[in-house]
């Protein structure tokens, strides 16, 4: 049996703008401090297309840059190929989850609530907590975004090693 080199990991909120780019610098900077870099591709993308080609939220920006986390990712909407192409896609709420489902033409073991990585979750995957949109509240609304996404990253890194180890044609 062989096992797999690297594991690709997609974020979706629905902008692409505030949440899942957040998800990806996040979850990037734990990834490197884990060593595994090289090991894990990860991407975000929105449900939407209405800020394709945009940077992330200024605020939500700020927010990341005073944990000391840089988002450099630009919002792109989800495209046909993505629940084919990604091993792991992690929706920030049950509208994006819905969304990607219809896409990938029904439920898929792969794509998953972030709220359901949470260490202090443990219920159906499907009654996970969602990741509150905070684009029209004030700024602890970014704060409570992090915390989860920081949470969540243990666990989101831990299903990625259960990818690595299996058999490439085991998918």
């Amino acid at each position: 049996m062989t096992t797999r080199k690297q594991v690709s990991v997609l974020f979706v909120c629905m902008g692409n703008i505030c949440r899942s780019p957040a998800a990806e610098g996040v979850f990037r900077d734990y990834v490197e401090q884990q060593g595994a870099a090289g090991n894990v591709h990860i991407d975000s993308a929105g449900t939407i297309g209405y800020h394709s080609g945009n940077p992330a939220d200024p605020r939500m920006c700020e927010a990341a840059a005073r944990r000391g986390y840089e988002l450099t990712s630009t919002s792109r909407q989800v495209t046909p190929e993505d629940p084919e192409d990604f091993d792991l896609i992690v929706a920030m709420d049950r509208d994006n989850l819905a969304e990607l489902k219809y896409l990938a033409g029904g439920p898929r073991s792969h794509i998953r609530l972030l709220g359901s990585f949470l260490p202090e979750y443990q219920g159906p995957q499907e009654q996970a907590p969602q990741v509150p949109d905070p684009y029209y509240g004030g700024t602890q609304g970014f704060e409570v975004v992090l915390d989860m996404l920081e949470r969540a990253c243990p666990g989101v890194y831990a299903a990625c090693g259960e990818l690595l180890e299996q058999d490439p044609g085991s998918d």
